[in-house]
């Protein structure tokens, strides 16, 4: 009797998950429809900050495409990444609806503002690749432009549609995910595996692991990796900081 009571509940909570992905896929589905036909303006607010950083220096500017399919899986690309970015909260919501009914309150309200912070985190992140990282990279790629007095002939920017594309999306995700930090840390200190004192006895071997994780996750320029290291070692400082937080409450509750 047991055993066919631990068979069908397991079976419910297959049914359950199944039934959660189905949701999350079709909603995932729907917005990128949705964002397939919105998908030009989509991608002209990601080219801005390059649009921006040439303004005014000829009517010549332009993004380029030289496959026939280019522009067509750019635009697909672009769709699923925005449909995606739109969903992810809906997304969060399922898995929190297909795990709470297992967890206590107590556990509940530990989760629950992890759950919320990583979006949020996660938007930081791009928000700060969007407005500071690429303007300022683009600028420092831009001036290894050349007249051509010098070489002889003039070397000129002529950026492809999907490699622009690619980068952006490259440091988005870079970005989003290396914001995740303190979240990570946090959820660390409540299960006992890294304390306070554990994070700070370690913060030159940290230092040295975030300017190597910056060089590989970011293009080779020195704009984009310090755009990424020094939000990381701020974000490891407040990690800190919110794990010495997570202590005293646990002193307080054992007290």
């Amino acid at each position: 009797m047991n055993k066919e009571n631990k068979e069908l509940g397991f079976m419910s909570h297959l049914t359950e998950l199944r039934k959660r992905l189905i949701n999350s896929f079709i909603f995932l589905l729907i917005f990128f429809v949705i964002c397939y036909y919105f998908s030009e303006y989509i991608y002209g607010f990601l080219v801005d900050p390059y649009a921006q950083a040439v303004k005014g220096e000829g009517p010549e500017r332009r993004l380029i495409f030289t496959a026939l399919q280019e522009t067509f899986l750019t635009y697909i690309k672009v769709s699923f990444f925005a449909a995606f970015f739109i969903t992810c909260p809906y997304i969060l919501i399922q898995v929190w609806k297909f795990i709470a009914p297992g967890l206590y309150e107590h556990e509940k309200s530990a989760i629950m503002p992890y759950l919320v912070l990583t979006p949020i985190l996660f938007i930081l992140g791009g928000m700060l690749v969007y407005y500071l990282v690429m303007p300022l990279a683009i600028k420092f790629f831009l001036s290894f432009e050349s007249s051509g007095i010098n070489t002889g002939l003039p070397i000129q920017l002529e950026a492809k549609v999907n490699e622009y594309l690619s980068l952006v999306m490259k440091l988005i995700f870079a970005f989003g995910l290396s914001f995740q930090l303190p979240v990570i840390l946090s959820l660390l200190a409540r299960i006992g595996v890294v304390d306070s004192k554990f994070l700070q006895e370690r913060r030159k071997y940290v230092i040295v692991m975030i300017f190597a994780a910056a060089a590989i996750l970011t293009p080779p320029d020195p704009i984009t990796q310090i755009g990424l290291a020094v939000p990381l070692l701020i974000l490891y400082e407040l990690s800190i900081f919110s794990v010495k937080i997570i202590e005293n409450k646990n002193k307080e509750k054992n007290a």
